[in-house]
């Protein structure tokens, strides 16, 4: 592959790093400092200033006709070229912005499984105001007993004439305090095998019956909430796919998951910020940026992110042929969220004592921020299937080996 750019695209680079960085200053009040490599604290259900000024930068995407140039033309997204795609991922990466503003999952997975999968009406209905910020999305899959393992998911739907009826719980469900629609797994045939008799809804969450309850994480966000469905009644022309058919449209929205949760992680820039706070701090008696072993690490890092990079324009270069993702997503979910757990594990490592100090804390490097990324890096490794869970798919599906 060639990796030099033409004049019309270093053209379109240029324009959007000036664009990007003059609105998400404006948006969010800041100039090129992005916001801290996480939408995390964006999501946090106490901070509505916070959520206004993410809806206020969506907006500004959408009318500027960059909220999603991998979608086609035809459903108002911008039908770009890999290397354009390529290269606004890089620009956004560069500042740690969110890639969809608000919508994140509605742009990135649910709009895409519904292109795919969906009826006509279906997309004509949703597609455009995901685009537009006016619907927000989130994701019904885990369950208190059903995470990794998420085909035991036992949330029940009985068709009732040309309705469902839906009881039961998710949990660890981003955005459902903010959202106003959710792509929902349910068990409709629970003689089936597990992996057999789901299905796959599109559920309005101002429905009668539901209850969002936020769940505070260890970092002290509260992004993620447990959900629970008492009566909720669903029509029958929201079901994507066919009846008892939802686990493959599942997977077509996990797929699409694990690309956004890895080799779009904008671990780069941590590292280069980590690279800047080895310039800061002592290790071991001098300098850290000047110890062997630091800078062994630093570049080992470096490396790492590079290949993470090319396993990203592999993703988009299979989705522009009009495939959906496939295995390679495992591929750059799990190395890219290791890899920043790495980074963070790192960075306590070079910090010493001072890793234990958060924001405010007299001594607290950097705001405390690299604390807050050490305790965020583990859930990373969880969302969006486990690494291990990635193992497992890597070793079945791509090396063929024997399951255990």
């Amino acid at each position: 592959m060639d990796f030099t750019y033409t004049p019309e695209q270093e053209k379109f680079r240029a324009e959007l790093r000036r664009w990007i960085e003059k609105n998400s200053a404006e948006a969010f009040g800041r100039t090129g400092e992005g916001l801290g490599g996480s939408t995390a604290s964006l999501l946090d259900v106490r901070d509505d200033g916070r959520w206004n000024q993410l809806l206020d930068y969506h907006r500004r995407l959408y009318q500027a006709g960059y909220v999603a140039l991998h979608w086609p033309k035809q459903w108002g997204g911008g039908g770009a070229s890999m290397i354009d795609q390529a290269i606004y991922q890089d620009e956004v990466l560069r500042l740690a912005l969110p890639l969809y503003g608000a919508n994140q999952l509605a742009i990135d997975r649910i709009g895409p499984t519904i292109m795919h999968l969906g009826t006509e009406q279906q997309k004509k209905r949703y597609l455009l105001k995901m685009l537009t910020g006016e619907e927000i999305w989130c994701q019904g899959y885990s369950e208190p007993n059903a995470g990794s393992d998420l085909a035991a998911l036992q949330t029940r739907a009985v068709l009732e004439g040309d309705t469902f009826v839906i009881n039961g719980q998710k949990v660890w469900t981003s955005l459902a305090h903010r959202a106003d629609w959710q792509v929902l797994l349910v068990r409709t045939d629970p003689a089936a095998p597990k992996h057999k008799g789901i299905s796959y809804l599109l559920v309005d969450m101002h429905s009668p019956g539901i209850t969002v309850r936020p769940l505070v994480q260890i970092t002290g966000d509260a992004g993620f909430n447990e959900v629970f469905y008492d009566n909720v009644r669903v029509p029958k022309e929201n079901l994507v796919g066919e009846l008892n058919a939802g686990w493959q449209v599942s997977i077509a929205t996990l797929m699409y998951e694990r690309v956004s949760g890895g080799t779009r992680h904008p671990v780069e820039r941590t590292i280069g910020e980590l690279l800047e706070l080895a310039k800061k701090v002592d290790f071991q008696g001098g300098p850290a940026w000047k110890h062997s072993y630091v800078r062994q690490k630093l570049a080992q890092f470096a490396t790492e992110a590079r290949c993470l990079r090319l396993s990203r324009y592999r993703s988009l270069s299979a989705q522009l042929k009009g495939k959906m993702p496939g295995v390679e997503s495992s591929f750059g979910k799990l190395f890219a969220t290791e890899l920043n757990l790495r980074v963070a594990m790192f960075a306590d490592e070079m910090l010493g004592a001072f890793a234990n100090l958060a924001g405010g804390s007299l001594g607290a490097v950097e705001g405390g921020r690299w604390m807050h990324r050490t305790l965020a890096a583990r859930g990373l490794t969880i969302a969006a299937g486990s690494s291990e869970i990635q193992h497992n798919i890597i070793g079945e599906r791509v090396l063929k080996l024997p399951r255990g």
